[in-house]
């Protein structure tokens, strides 16, 4: 027959210290913890808990990449990067404070695409060089090298 068992109660953090080893047997808390009598808790071996599953290692990044280059979406933030323009331009000419959301949008369009060439670059370099992680020397050469009618 199976029985229903209460949920134990919680210790809250308050200034209690914990109970001491020379409690009677007879307290409420080990009666809570001991069930009924003539019941047998299953073994610890037979309860399995289990493990989430895991993924190879590189195999959600690969994922993530590849539905990032399906997408047409833009990947930098809008506003932080309309920020960071009105402070460069800030710094040229003071006295433009006003951007029209199509200038800045192009803008922005713009920088993620020299940027995505740009690692693109940088790792065509690093696969060269026989590796497989980027490093700053891999994006400095392929800045160095230009290429594809930049003006950089």
């Amino acid at each position: 027959m199976r029985v229903k068992h209460s949920a134990l109660k919680k210790k809250s953090s308050s200034s209690k210290p914990p109970p001491k080893a020379h409690d009677t047997p007879s307290s409420s808390h080990t009666d809570q913890l001991k069930g009924k009598r003539g019941q047998k808790s299953p073994p610890a071996s037979a309860t399995k808990v289990k493990k989430p599953h895991r993924f190879k290692q590189g195999t959600v990044a690969l994922r993530e990449i590849r539905k990032l280059q399906k997408s047409v979406n833009l990947l930098i933030p809008f506003a932080p990067f309309v920020r960071v323009v009105k402070e460069i331009t800030f710094r040229f000419s003071p006295e433009v404070t006003r951007w029209q959301a199509e200038a800045l949008a192009s803008i922005q369009e713009a920088a993620e695409d020299f940027l995505v060439r740009l690692f693109e670059d940088g790792m065509l370099c690093a696969i060269h060089a026989r590796r497989v992680t980027l490093m700053k020397k891999d994006l400095e050469l392929a800045r160095r090298i230009g290429g594809r009618e930049r003006g950089w």
